[in-house]
């Protein structure tokens, strides 16, 4: 008499249609996770010029003007916001209240991009804040 046998393991295609599977997963998630990663880089750049936008409100709610210092040794000296530790950002400049740094040592992605906080006063001598420059609007703060 004949005996049945039972099926062992996985047929071809079965195998194909999970590895497409896998491919079109990491075709979605590569692009996010490197995404995420140039955001996580930059939050150094951002913090710093947080740093210096709350250095001058205070210096703008004490002398009603906004400053102005041309370099990272300007803004320490006259605003007394340390920028020497920061390396992702190469230059630092504050002009008028408007704060701008250029990026570097990221991503070539972002590399050699500006990024500006730029602050609007209101009539009652709050300050309001905006992101802007040449940076993609992917990796610009909110």
């Amino acid at each position: 008499m004949l005996k049945k046998r039972g099926q062992k393991g996985f047929t071809l295609i079965e195998l194909l249609i999970v590895i497409a599977i896998i491919g079109i997963l990491a075709a979605i998630a590569i692009p996010m996770y490197r995404a995420q990663t140039i955001k996580a880089r930059l939050t150094e750049v951002t913090n710093g010029m947080s740093n210096i936008a709350s250095a001058v409100a205070a210096y703008y709610q004490e002398t009603e003007e906004f400053p102005s210092a041309g370099s990272k040794t300007n803004i320490q000296s006259s605003l007394g916001v340390s920028l020497t530790q920061l390396g992702k950002m190469s230059a630092a400049s504050v002009a008028s209240g408007v704060i701008s740094c250029t990026i570097t040592g990221i991503s070539t992605e972002v590399d050699s991009s500006t990024l500006i906080l730029t602050p609007t006063t209101a009539a009652d001598g709050s300050i309001a804040w905006g992101w802007s420059g040449t940076i993609k609007d992917a990796f610009r703060p909110k």
